[in-house]
């Protein structure tokens, strides 16, 4: 029997050239044709997600080992923010001090039952955090998205105790973690203790008790079902959920809170029965200050606070946690003589006692350096803790005849389409229109069709027009020059587009509701040969020693008008500003020329909107007074007319009077320093 020698058959190949013996992996599959030789066999997606869950078991397992949980008292201390004069003073210090830490036995059954039916109706079931929730936060955070909610209560504790407010992945696995440990090593009423006295409800308040407080002037433990809703709707987010902060915030505060009734019903936190006891809507208290923010402090942190939100993109609880060193640009001195100025004209011109129409007489003031744009001063209201809206910064007030600079830079600009032919013509202030329409220059001639200019009484030139009067003037030359053009050369030079009123036929002469902050800046820009700069108020924000927000640097001042147009408007202002201080009666003509050069405009008797202004501009500083009635049940200005008396030409002369009188005291504390 013959042996034979045996040879191994050699390993096919498939037309690919793969080898045909068997694989570790699978894939691509052998055997299989077109798409289906790409799609992962069932053993194969049973292999990647046992190592897969393996793997994030492992990880989730040396996380949890790793991360412990920090010292409550230490990540939980906070300072006050300290806001400094533009010397360097200290103006005030705001201290996190608003909170007072309770028992859970001090908070209602019914405040506990709306916090937990609001955000978190699981509380005493779950585990302490949410899975989902933090799938969708981690997502949205690496996304670049807004970050979203769905953290528990002892996921929230856990932030607000031990953790920063930075919204990151690595914050978020530690909140998760840490949740999970505090809620194995905490019980459930210690949780929920820690989060109702550390959790943010807006107005400055820290704890639920501070919230009842600020909101409704009781101690935690009075509060009712009503009341406790709606500051369980505040932790939604107390900017958008505080009533008294507007309409909107209104509007959803409400709807929040009769959801958050409802809820508690759903969940079998309230009877039916109960819940029909409180179909009206609990109204806060108006919301007022402490009295370290009494006088014009008040309103100055207010701008302060505006400008940073803006600026470095803080929200009112970044703020309201502390640390922070604020250097604003408000000068200490100018702010008291602004204060005194017109304290000093109320008392002595406007008397509610002997004319009705003196009742309700409001005041707002700003000072802005046009080189750079740094408010050095204003004038709020009486006292920022009886009336916290800032007549410095409100946008409702109209502008009036103080709105015609703006429409006169447009007009030596753009020129006017004035002539029958409709061809735009230049235009200066000696310009005036003639019996037929027409622009026509200084000199008389016609610069159309021949219209003849008539008598200088009939027929001011713009700069004439600019000084006493003028509105049927102006109201034509802005038309002439275009409402569009009108409307950017005001943005351009300072004030808001949001300001602006609807480019209708009255718009040139002053229906827009820019804020004395803004006239003043925009006036600015005329003295500053047509550069303008963004008012601003602080300096510096320092927060850990470290700068925040990049506050030193200034952005350069842009060309907002030809040098030769704002030098044409302000010496116009000029000669508006001398007739302005001659017809202000009382007002002492030396001291105001004392301040030098300075270019100025108002309102007047024939301007038939609620409001009187006087805007006084040098190359040092421009000054905006405006002079209004409000009534807090009345969304409409009150008249004018009859204020300070038959001879105050609608209350316009008292604007000049307190511009004057701050004037002199700002040339006489300037001599003083020169002599010292």
């Amino acid at each position: 029997m013959s042996k034979h020698r045996h040879t191994p058959r050699p390993r096919s190949r498939s037309k690919e050239g793969e080898t045909t013996g068997r694989r570790f992996v699978d894939y691509p599959r052998r055997g299989r044709r077109g798409v289906r030789r790409w799609l992962p066999s069932w053993r194969l997606t049973s292999a990647v997600f046992v190592l897969g869950a393996g793997g994030t078991a492992g990880l989730f397992a040396y996380v949890y080992a790793s991360v412990d949980i920090p010292d409550e008292n230490t990540a939980a201390r906070q300072e006050a923010n300290i806001y400094y004069w533009a010397d360097g003073t200290q103006m005030v210090s705001l201290g996190a001090l608003n909170r007072t830490i309770v028992r859970l036995s001090d908070v209602p059954q019914s405040a506990q039952n709306a916090v937990i039916a609001a955000e978190n109706e699981s509380f005493y079931r779950d585990s302490g955090v949410s899975f989902k929730g933090l799938a969708r936060a981690v997502v949205s955070t690496v996304q670049g998205q807004e970050t979203q909610g769905g953290s528990t209560i002892t996921q929230q504790y856990v932030k607000n105790t031990y953790l920063s407010q930075e919204q990151t992945v690595s914050r978020k696995v530690k909140e998760f973690v840490i949740a999970l440990k505090v809620d194995r090593s905490k019980s459930k009423q210690e949780v929920l203790q820690g989060y109702l006295n550390t959790s943010w409800f807006g107005r400055g308040a820290y704890g639920i008790d501070a919230a009842a407080q600020a909101y409704y002037g009781i101690p935690a433990k009075q509060l009712n079902p009503s009341q406790s809703a709606m500051l369980a709707a505040l932790l939604k987010g107390a900017e958008l959920y505080d009533p008294s902060t507007g309409p909107k915030n209104h509007e959803r505060a409400v709807d929040r809170w009769a959801w958050i009734l409802d809820r508690q019903v759903a969940t079998g936190r309230m009877s039916r029965e109960e819940r029909e006891k409180y179909r009206t809507f609990p109204e806060p208290l108006k919301k007022s200050t402490s009295t370290s923010m009494g006088g014009q402090t008040g309103y100055l942190v207010d701008v302060v606070n505006k400008y940073i939100k803006q600026r470095a993109l803080l929200t009112d609880q970044d703020l309201a946690h502390g640390g922070y060193r604020i250097h604003t640009t408000f000068d200490k001195d100018r702010t008291r003589q602004l204060t005194k100025a017109v304290e000093a004209v109320l008392e002595r011109d406007i008397d509610p006692k002997k004319r009705s129409a003196d009742a309700h007489v409001q005041v707002g003031a700003a000072s802005v350096r046009p080189s750079d744009g740094a408010l050095v001063a204003l004038y709020g209201g009486p006292d920022a803790t009886k009336r916290f809206v800032n007549n410095a910064d409100t946008a409702g007030v109209p502008a009036g005849s103080a709105f015609k600079p703006f429409v006169l830079a447009a007009a030596l600009r753009h020129g006017a389409r004035a002539s029958r032919d409709g061809e735009r013509q230049e235009v200066s202030s000696g310009s005036r229109y003639g019996d037929g329409g027409t622009l026509v220059g200084p000199s008389g001639d016609g610069a159309g069709d021949g219209g003849s200019p008539g008598p200088d009484d009939a027929h001011p030139t713009l700069r004439q027009a600019l000084a006493g009067g003028g509105n049927a003037t102006y109201t034509r030359l802005g038309k002439d020059v275009g409402l569009e053009r009108v409307r950017d050369t005001a943005v351009a030079a300072g004030l808001l587009r949001d300001s602006m009123a609807p480019l209708e036929d009255t718009f040139p002469i002053g229906t827009s509701t820019p804020s004395a902050i803004r006239v003043a800046a925009g006036y600015g820009t005329f003295v500053n040969h047509g550069l303008q700069n963004d008012p601003y108020s602080v300096t510096k924000l320092v927060k850990d020693g470290r700068s925040v927000g990049g506050f030193e640097s200034r952005a350069k001042a842009r060309r907002a008008l030809p040098e030769g147009v704002a030098a044409e408007v302000a010496d116009a202002l000029r000669e508006a500003g001398e007739r302005s201080v001659g017809d202000a009666q009382g007002v002492d003509e030396r001291t105001a020329r004392s301040v030098g050069p300075f270019a100025a405009g108002r309102t007047g008797d024939q301007d038939r909107l609620r409001s009187a202004w006087f805007v006084g501009s040098t190359a040092e500083l421009s000054t905006a007074v405006t002079m209004f009635r409000t009534k807090p049940d009345e969304p409409q200005l009150l008249p004018m007319a009859e204020v300070g008396g038959a001879d105050s030409r609608r209350g316009s002369v008292f604007p000049a009077r307190i511009w004057t009188d701050y004037m002199g005291a700002y040339v006489a504390s300037r001599k003083s320093r020169g002599n010292s």
